[in-house]
């Protein structure tokens, strides 16, 4: 399958939603940090998933991905139901879910054709990794879907002479490579310049564009309201709103989160 062929490929899938949750419970001993987190994510879509530090978001994503076992609920990917019980990172790998998170996930002092394939190498039929069909692909990548025609990146570039939304836009890429139909993105515009900032949103749009979905989690309230299809506030271990910026603006967003901290304070959405 071609890399282009690749991108394409999920468009075509018959499934209502790519991942759903149904009552799902997370709990740490006598600690509740999830409670009856009901929340479908479609195909072609981003979700903004916004909340104050504890709110609960880090752990619905591991919850998603397989990190931490839910202690009841249920979840379906594609429309089918998930035994929680065996459920695990590599078995969403092999779901096709990925995460890409603020931290540095890439190897520093390694080529960007290394990065692309690292543990799902492309091997010929003696076993021996194809280097040259890796440096190929990884061009592909770099010319035609990220947009990278500087002669100073190529495969053979190394990532710390990559700027931060560089890196962000080769963490992408290599996801949506392997056919990933979520991408969970964790705060991939932190501590960016301006011009930086400005190609990852566009790299998240290419997500959409291409047919994916992803998971959008920003405390920048401006970035992620331009971009995300729907908004899901957590508060708390709970979902208490579900909406589409259409329906509330930035200022009355940030008001209602505001009103989240401060319940008795007057301050209204």
């Amino acid at each position: 399958m071609s890399v282009k062929t690749s991108l394409r490929a999920s468009a075509h899938r018959t499934y209502t939603n790519i991942v759903k949750a149904e009552g799902l419970c997370v709990s740490f001993g006598k600690v509740q940090a999830l409670t009856d987190i009901d929340l479908a994510i479609g195909r072609n879509e981003i979700v903004g998933l916004i909340g104050d530090n504890g709110a609960g978001k880090s752990t619905l994503i591991k919850a998603l991905t397989g990190v931490v076992r839910p202690s009841s609920g249920r979840l379906y990917i594609r429309d089918e139901l998930v035994d929680l019980g065996r459920y695990s990172v590599r078995r969403a790998h092999a779901l096709r879910f990925e995460t890409v998170y603020q931290e540095k996930s890439l190897g520093e002092k390694q080529p960007l054709w290394r990065n692309f394939f690292v543990g799902r190498q492309i091997v010929n039929r003696l076993g021996f990794i194809n280097v040259r069909e890796q440096r190929r692909i990884a061009n592909e990548i770099l010319q035609s879907h990220l947009g990278f025609r500087s002669l100073g990146i190529d495969a053979n570039s190394t990532v710390s002479n990559l700027s931060g939304g560089e890196r962000q836009g080769i963490a992408i890429g290599r996801a949506m490579h392997f056919d990933a139909d979520l991408l969970v993105l964790d705060e991939p515009t932190t501590a960016l310049a301006i011009k930086e900032v400005r190609k990852v949103l566009d790299f998240v749009r290419w997500i959409k564009e291409s047919g994916r979905a992803a998971i959008y989690i920003e405390h920048n309230l401006a970035h992620v309201h331009a971009l995300a299809d729907r908004l899901v506030v957590l508060d708390r271990g709970r979902i208490v709103a579900d909406i589409r910026p259409m329906e509330m603006d930035l200022e009355e967003l940030a008001r209602f989160l505001i009103s989240l901290q401060h319940p008795h304070s007057g301050i209204a959405a």
